[in-house]
């Protein structure tokens, strides 16, 4: 464990720059989706399916990465992820079909799964070292990171081509892996005090049925409340171009509103959970994002959709933090990478449903799903308050 207050600062400012850096490569990516959809042609459904890739190498290596943590440490698994997130976000605008694009989505989603596993179990193990729930905070940083990724993408829409632009990405990505990767190697990863003692730091911890359970109702909460953010990312700039008539740096604010409440959201997420507990917080974000996205979806105004849209991020903000939280506290890196798995499962399973949604029915109406899976995450979470209260 981290000797001191110091180490643990360093620790959490090196894990808050890589959870930047997610969020920054990701959202340039999704604000270039409508360009590289018109590039190969792609309908709706065919740019789902190709969508899809990005979800299968990101479910198949998340179950895979609480091993790799366990034997390698979160630590160096974090940097390796980064490097390969940022190396393959280059490749996408060089597909010119929608197979293509589904192949290197693959990669694409492989690194991305694998970093988000890898980085979440180092921060939950910083919480319990550090005692209190800054758990938001780090999720802030993404947040903060889409921001800035989706509203870079959006100056730069009008001027600078796909290609080059990701291929910035991957140029200003491996410049921050290289500073914020030396820092995190050279730090001790921090071990929980009930770890410590039992002296198993790298073995895996065997679940009771219970326990399991709880684990799995955390992945379901963080899946149905991901499930929105995947939907904004990779939907919201072409419903508000498509269906609004929005132009193309305006759409790509849409995703900029929705960053930018949700980073406000998660930045005052730590306070709220010490003055409201877990449960209120939860509660009370699912219903706000319901509201939000109704309105967001169906309003026949781009402001209005915006407005409704910076709702939304405002409601979710803090809910896949606390799920993630509460399941790796519960299981250690085994509880995270079921949380994670089904969370982001969600996050990457949602753009392609919604894309089969939007073919069969409108994209407005498609987008309304969102406000019902959060609805069901209010919903589990008052349903089974007491038995994760006393987990």
């Amino acid at each position: 464990m981290p000797g001191s207050r110091d180490d643990l600062t360093r620790l959490r400012v090196a894990l808050t720059a890589f959870f930047a850096l997610d969020g920054f490569v990701f959202a340039g990516w999704v604000v270039r989706i409508p360009a590289i959809k018109e590039r190969t042609g792609a309908s709706a459904s065919a740019l789902g399916l190709a969508l899809l890739g990005v979800s299968a190498g990101a479910v198949v290596t998340m179950t895979l990465t609480g091993r790799l943590v366990r034997r390698y440490g979160s630590h160096p698994v974090t940097v390796a992820c980064a490097v390969l997130l940022c190396l393959s976000i280059a490749l996408p605008p060089l597909t010119h079909s929608a197979l293509a694009l589904g192949a290197v989505l693959l990669v694409f989603g492989s690194a991305y799964g694998g970093i988000n596993v890898a980085f979440n179990s180092a921060a939950v193990d910083l919480v319990a070292v550090l005692r209190r729930p800054i758990m938001p905070s780090f999720h802030a940083a993404f947040s903060l990171g889409g921001m800035t990724g989706a509203g870079l993408g959006g100056l730069v829409a009008g001027s600078l081509s796909p290609t080059r632009h990701l291929l910035g990405l991957t140029l200003i990505g491996l410049l921050v892996t290289l500073v914020a990767g030396r820092a995190l190697l050279r730090c001790e990863p921090a071990v929980p005090p009930d770890r410590a003692a039992a002296g198993d730091e790298g073995s895996p911890r065997r679940l009771d049925r219970r326990t399991r359970r709880l684990v799995l109702t955390f992945g379901l909460i963080a899946l149905c409340t991901a499930y929105g953010e995947g939907a904004m990312a990779d939907w919201g700039a072409l419903h508000l171009e498509q269906d609004l008539d929005a132009s193309p740096g305006l759409a790509a604010a849409g995703y900029s509103c929705f960053a930018l409440a949700m980073t406000v959201g998660r930045l005052t997420g730590t306070t709220l959970l010490e003055r409201l507990g877990r449960t209120t917080t939860v509660v009370a974000g699912g219903t706000t994002a319901v509201a939000g996205m109704l309105l967001g979806s169906l309003a026949p105004s781009v402001w209005a959709a915006l407005f409704g849209f910076a709702v939304t991020g405002l409601g979710l903000a803090n809910i896949f933090p606390v799920a993630v939280e509460r399941a790796g506290a519960l299981g250690g890196p085994s509880g995270v990478a079921t949380a994670s798995t089904l969370g982001y499962g969600g996050m990457l399973l949602g753009p392609p449903a919604i894309g089969f949604m939007a073919d069969w029915f409108s994209l407005p109406a498609a987008l309304t799903s969102v406000a019902v899976l959060a609805a069901v995450a209010v919903l589990v979470t008052v349903a089974t308050r007491r038995a994760a209260a006393a987990g």
